[in-house]
């Protein structure tokens, strides 16, 4: 379980590293709308291109990036499994009993299976290559207009910015409690789907006692350094947009164009 890398941060240098978080945010908010265009080889072609050379400019470790695929390769093989078996569009393939393929269920299950490995990658990478700290000062930035609204937008992304941090820990902290659990017998792979569920339920009572002296540890340590909200809050560094941030979003234009293009 501790092989999810999402919510984990990887110090670098790489060009993704140094852009501005607000262009990070941005350009992330906006593949994962542009990838519902795709709806052909090429399309998906072109943000499979996006997609590794945006991995590839991050320089993180391939290995470390496909230990954090692992646990969802099952996700994705069984997307592509029941619209395989599911969809009955195109030239029948297979027949045997009640199983039938068909040319359109094996498409759509790869479109499909790509569409979540692209969405999965992509916003991966902001938390592999942004700061929590830069994470909240960019959304803080991003939703500024809401404050005329009365909106907390600093709280608000201060508690974005602390769940995506505390991803990482809490799993850490349910292999632990798993461990312990199997340890006085509890078996969590063994009997049925019922039996599976209920040998779960002790595992979440420390798990929630466990998160909630986290969150109140991490209050009264904010308390103590004088933490009382964002009003008046100023910073020690501040966010400076430029040219690569604004090539970036132009970048992400130009691929939405392309994308609208092969459509039709």
């Amino acid at each position: 379980m501790n092989s999810l890398i999402i919510g984990q941060y990887v110090p670098g240098q790489s060009v993704i590293h140094r852009l501005d978080p607000r262009a990070k945010l941005v350009a992330v908010m906006l593949f994962v709308l542009i990838v519902f265009l795709a709806d052909n080889v090429w399309s998906y072609g072109l943000l499979a291109v996006f997609t590794m050379v945006s991995v590839a400019l991050s320089k993180v470790p391939f290995p470390y990036l496909y230990k954090g695929l692992r646990p969802i390769v099952w996700i994705v093989l069984l997307t592509f499994f029941l619209h395989v078996f599911m969809t009955h569009e195109g030239e029948l393939l297979f027949h045997w009993g009640i199983i039938r393929i068909y040319e359109g269920g094996i498409i759509r299950g790869l479109f499909i299976s790509m569409r979540i490995l692209f969405l999965i990658l992509v916003t991966t990478l902001l938390t592999l290559t942004t700061t929590p700290i830069d994470i909240t000062d960019g959304m803080e930035d991003l939703l500024a207009p809401f404050k005329k609204v009365r909106l907390p937008v600093h709280e608000f992304a201060l508690m974005i910015s602390i769940a995506l941090r505390f991803i990482p820990t809490l799993l850490e902290e349910t292999e632990k409690i798993m461990k312990a659990q199997q340890a006085r017998g509890t078996d969590f792979s063994a009997g049925s789907l019922k039996e599976r569920v209920r040998a779960f339920v002790p595992l979440l009572v420390p798990l929630f006692i466990s998160a909630f002296k986290r969150a109140e540890d991490l209050a009264l340590a904010m308390e103590a350094r004088g933490y009382r909200g964002g009003e008046g809050r100023t910073r020690i560094r501040l966010l400076r947009w430029e040219l690569r941030d604004t090539l970036v979003l132009a970048v992400l234009f130009v691929l939405t164009v392309a994308l609208i293009g092969l459509r039709f």
